[in-house]
């Protein structure tokens, strides 16, 4: 059955504001809850937080105080449907905890991208930078064991491997090597510029949420892992957004925003196992429906077009959480030797890539290595959940 978010009525702006009551939503269990939940949550945050920020910085470059007003009217209610959101995530879990579960969204939502991109260099974009999540995946797992003496299979369910991806200290690289070509306004597939999206604002979220809370620890092997792991995100947020058009116009952007928003909300809505938080899906889509038709409207007043001209007549293939395994594995066994130079990507230790090295880290392992070697040091050995057999690359298993 499709479905086309620009044929359905969703609820009418003046009647999507909520009271507090409404607001209050009861968290999810950290215990008992689905994992894929929790990552549904992180990525609906990511995108919500997206589709905010970027119409304050529509509002800031228009100068017509009605367009300014009526993106704060929407803009309110996507910040209300943001705290909800965001506010399903437990208290009792810790920064690290929710960094993990931060870990598994990079890993399978951006493997499932990979996996059903149909432009080729779109998809190599997605291969490499998953591969650069997964073993940040790795390194958080160890220090989640060795300062709070717990292990990650209790938040990934085995779902998701931990094991060492392409190794962090090879993910530094010179700023001009991170920008990539970007696709064709004019000949891109539609599900292309929405995996753009979706993967941009869920790495976007990690780079502020790693930039905000590393700061908040008193060990100094989490603040300095926090602190490299953060100064990657910029790298893989530069990475993404890079991939979006520069030449599609401030109207084309809104309304790939407020499409994205419906694709996921109606993807979530179709995959969740958690009756209450799926009704929360179903609710936001009905109001995503609104603000679609709102920046319908705007798009054909300034842009002058169609909107059926540039969106997909129904929504593609719901998006899925489900283990990549088998996937990731093969990546590992085939890319993990990958860097990258200009925008293309090789395999050799290239000399800009080598002189940043040098400049980075001054002679000294970065804190990705030492955080291992102290939890070795501490836990006996090092953690890992290798569930499909020993690690695919003989140099990277543990003898």
């Amino acid at each position: 059955m499709t479905f086309n978010p620009l044929q359905e009525r969703g609820i009418p702006l003046d009647r999507q504001l909520r009271n507090w009551r409404e607001l209050n939503v009861t968290p999810i269990d950290p215990d008992r809850a689905d994992p894929y939940t929790r990552c549904r949550i992180i990525t609906m945050n990511g995108i919500e937080i997206e589709a905010i920020m970027f119409s304050h910085h529509l509002a800031r470059h228009h100068p017509d105080l009605e367009v300014r007003q009526r993106l704060a009217e929407v803009r309110y209610i996507e910040a209300q449907q943001q705290r909800t959101v965001n506010w399903l995530l437990p208290g009792l879990a810790s920064v690290l905890e929710t960094t993990i579960a931060y870990e598994q969204v990079a890993v399978d939502l951006t493997a499932w991208v990979a996996r059903m991109e149909p432009d080729p260099y779109l998809k190599q974009a997605y291969q490499f930078g998953v591969l650069e999540d997964f073993d940040h995946l790795y390194r958080y797992a160890n220090l989640y064991e060795m300062i709070e003496h717990r292990k990650a299979e209790k938040i990934v369910d085995r779902l998701t491997e931990v094991m060492p991806g392409r190794p962090t200290k090879m993910h530094h690289r010179h700023p001009a090597d991170n920008v990539r070509e970007h696709y064709n306004r004019e000949t891109a597939q539609a599900i292309s510029k929405l995996h753009a999206l979706t993967v941009m604002s869920a790495e976007q979220q990690t780079m502020n949420f790693y930039m905000n809370v590393g700061p908040t620890y008193v060990e100094p092997i989490a603040r300095q892992l926090y602190q490299e792991i953060g100064l990657i995100e910029e790298e893989h947020v530069t990475h993404y957004e890079s991939l979006l058009d520069p030449g599609e116009t401030w109207w084309e952007q809104l309304l790939n925003h407020e499409y994205n928003e419906c694709y996921l909300y109606y993807s979530f809505m179709e995959t969740e196992s958690d009756p209450k938080v799926k009704t929360i899906w179903e609710l936001h889509l009905n109001m995503e429906l609104e603000h679609l038709r709102i920046a319908a409207e705007l798009f054909r007043r300034h842009d002058g077009r169609d909107p059926e001209q540039l969106l997909a007549p129904a929504l593609p293939k719901p998006v899925t959480f489900e283990p990549n395994k088998d996937y990731l594995r093969e990546l590992i066994a085939t890319q993990i030797d990958y860097t990258t130079l200009g925008t293309g990507y090789v395999q050799e230790a290239h000399e800009r890539f080598q002189r940043w090295q040098e400049q980075l880290m001054g002679g000294e392992e970065p804190p990705s290595e030492r955080v291992i070697d102290d939890n070795r040091a501490k836990s006996g050995d090092e953690y890992r959940l290798e569930l499909e057999g020993t690690h695919p690359l003989y140099s990277l298993r543990t003898h």
